[in-house]
Parts: structure tokens; C-alpha cells; sequence
């Protein structure tokens, strides 16, 4: 747990320093360059007319720890500011079964459905020439899960549906060309379940730092590090995500994942979102061009990383009988049982 909150602090004051090292443009610049922000009539733009609620849906496949999923969500602009906004962010999924005989948690396979939700309150501003983005955020997470049989090959009996829940927080830096994204996932409440007769799962604390670039103004790539702990320590390891995703139009789109790390190895995930843009704008070419620039259109967008992930182990019985988990041992290796209460 030390060293989580140990990890979570030097990750957030990184992003700190980097928000921090930004280089930062006067607000009235003496001389417009050709091709500034002002130039593109981004200065002009009145935040109240173009911050508005947005209502979609969104989907995703199975990928390290988490399920199936799609639902609905909203943004929800609480205050708008000259420049900045206050705002709620909710989400509700519907999740679905694993895919054939590959579980998303490792050993048992997550049934369904069952129904998750995230909710975000967060606070989003511009500098002054409105070059760059800033935004920090909180909430909270729910996951029931239902759990079938194992993709192992071995016998359960005594299936059962969990309910696991995190707190989260992240940090966001946004410019026309790059993006940066720190946060942390932190389960609360009972963090471990018996799954079945055989297994064990528990929800992890994940600590992560996303850098992306966009390629052009469709496709963006972005390549992450985040290091995870949790289920008794049985999945505790650093790992790589790269993502890249192709904004159809102005409200979809689709993106493709693969990430590795020691406990999960390497997965792949798809995912789509709509989103319904109700800012309804009706104005020169220049409005709308400086609307879609990234700094304007961040300010809006969905909060990342939002899912309570879950890993499972094997149960074992301890020298006493007590029911217990296998752990590996530095060092030597070796597999011994530790007791746990269910």
C-alpha cells in the first residue's frame, strides 16, 4: 500500500512538473503571427455558446481486467466560465460475458450482464491565447461482476456475483498537436472475493501516465506506461499500452489497443464512442474552424480510463486447512498458500 501511495504521488507530481514547464504565451500578444490561435478566431469563441451538455453511447471489447461493455453516457457542464468549465461527467454500461473460452481475468470467466457506472466531477481550463488545455478530475467507479466457469479446464462450483467500486482521480494537458494524461485508480471498500471454489479475485490499484500525438487531425496515437498492484500482491507489475484511433466525423470514434504487462500478458481491445454535440453553432468559417480545434474541443470530451479492473487467482488450502491463495516467493520462486479471509 506504501509503495501504491508512494507511486500515485510521484506520478501526480510529474504531470505537475510537467504542466508546470509548459511554455506559456501572453494573452495579448503585441503581433499576431499568420496562423495563431487568435488568427483562427479561437479568441473570439464565447465559451457559453459552444460548452454544452453532450449525450452518446460507447463500447468497448474485453481487455486486461476488463469486460465487455457498452452503455450510455453525458457530459454535463455545471459552470461555464470566460475561460473554463466545472463539469460532471457520467457514465452507465451494460457488461457482457467473455468471449468464448478466454477470460478477461485471467482464469474465470466473467459472466453476464451486469450493469457499471462512473461518475466525474472535474474542472477544465485554457491559458491565455488559449493554446493549451488544462483539466483535473475525481469520482468514483462501480463494478458488479458475475462469474461463469474457468477457461483453465478445471471444475467450479459456487459461482457468484461480486460488487467491487474504486475512487479515481486524473490530471490532462492538451495542445493542438499532443495530449497528456495521468491518473490513478484506487479500489475502496472489500477488494477481495471469492469467485468460486477455485479462484479468487480482486480489484487493482492502477497508476498510470498516457502521452498522445495527433498524426492528423483524424488519427491520433498515444503510447502509455502504468503499473498496477493488488490480489494479494499476485498481479503486481508495470506495464505498456499504445492505442490509435480515427475520429470518423465529429462525434465518432473507433479506436484500437494493445497492451502488455507479466500478469495479464499481452491483450487487444476495440472500442467506439458517439458523442451528440448540442452547442448547435451556425456561424462564419472561421468559428467553426477555430471549434475544432483540439484546446476548444477538449474541454468536452470524456474522461479516459474509468474501469474497475479485476484480476483472479487460484485458491489452495493452507498447512491448517484454512482456505488460502498461491503467491510466488522472491527469489526461489516457489508457489506457497496464504490464508485470506474470503
Amino acid at each position: 500500500m506504501q509503495q501504491s501511495i508512494r507511486l500515485s504521488l510521484s506520478l501526480t507530481g510529474a504531470a505537475a512538473l510537467a504542466l508546470a514547464s509548459m511554455p506559456q504565451v501572453s494573452a495579448k500578444p503585441a503581433v499576431v503571427a499568420q496562423g495563431s490561435a487568435e488568427d483562427l478566431g479561437v479568441m473570439s469563441i464565447r465559451l457559453k455558446d459552444v460548452v454544452k451538455p453532450q449525450v452518446g453511447v460507447q463500447g468497448q471489447t474485453q481487455a486486461a481486467g476488463t469486460p465487455n461493455e457498452a452503455g450510455i453516457g453525458g457530459f454535463m457542464p455545471l459552470v461555464v466560465g470566460e475561460n473554463s468549465v466545472f463539469f460532471a461527467d457520467v457514465l452507465a454500461n451494460a457488461n457482457f460475458a467473455d468471449w468464448g473460452n478466454s477470460s478477461s481475468i485471467i482464469n474465470t470467466k466473467v459472466a453476464g450482464p451486469t450493469i457499471s457506472t462512473s461518475s466525474r466531477l472535474g474542472y477544465r481550463w485554457l491559458n491565455g491565447d488559449r493554446s493549451w488545455m488544462f483539466g483535473v478530475n475525481g469520482g468514483y467507479d462501480t463494478r458488479p461482476m458475475a462469474t461463469g466457469d474457468a477457461d483453465t479446464g478445471v471444475a467450479v462450483s459456487g459461482q457468484r456475483t461480486v460488487f467491487f467500486q474504486q475512487a479515481a482521480f486524473g490530471l490532462e494537458a492538451v495542445n493542438d498537436d499532443w495530449s497528456f494524461n495521468a491518473y490513478g485508480l484506487i479500489p475502496t471498500g472489500t477488494t477481495e472475493y471469492r469467485l468460486n471454489s477455485a479462484y479468487n479475485g480482486g480489484a487493482l490499484d492502477t497508476y498510470g501516465f498516457d502521452a498522445g500525438y495527433s498524426i492528423t487531425p483524424e488519427w491520433k496515437l498515444s503510447v502509455g506506461y502504468y503499473y498496477q498492484n493488488g490480489d494479494l500482491n499476485t498481479a503486481d507489475s508495470s506495464g505498456v499500452l499504445g492505442r490509435l484511433a480515427y475520429s470518423i466525423n465529429e462525434g465518432v470514434t473507433v479506436g484500437t489497443n494493445l497492451s502488455y504487462d507479466s500478469a495479464f500478458k499481452s491483450r487487444f481491445s476495440a472500442d467506439i464512442k458517439w458523442r451528440f454535440n448540442t452547442a448547435g453553432i451556425s456561424q462564419s468559417e472561421k468559428q467553426k474552424k477555430a471549434w475544432e480545434k483540439p484546446t476548444i474541443k477538449a474541454l468536452t470530451e470524456s474522461v479516459k480510463n474509468r474501469d474497475v479492473r479485476v484480476h483472479d487467482t487460484t485458491w489452495c488450502n493452507t498447512p491448517g486447512g484454512e482456505p488460502g491463495i498461491l503467491v510466488t516467493t522472491p527469489g526461489d520462486g516457489k508457489s506457497v498458500c496464504v490464508t485470506i479471509t474470503p
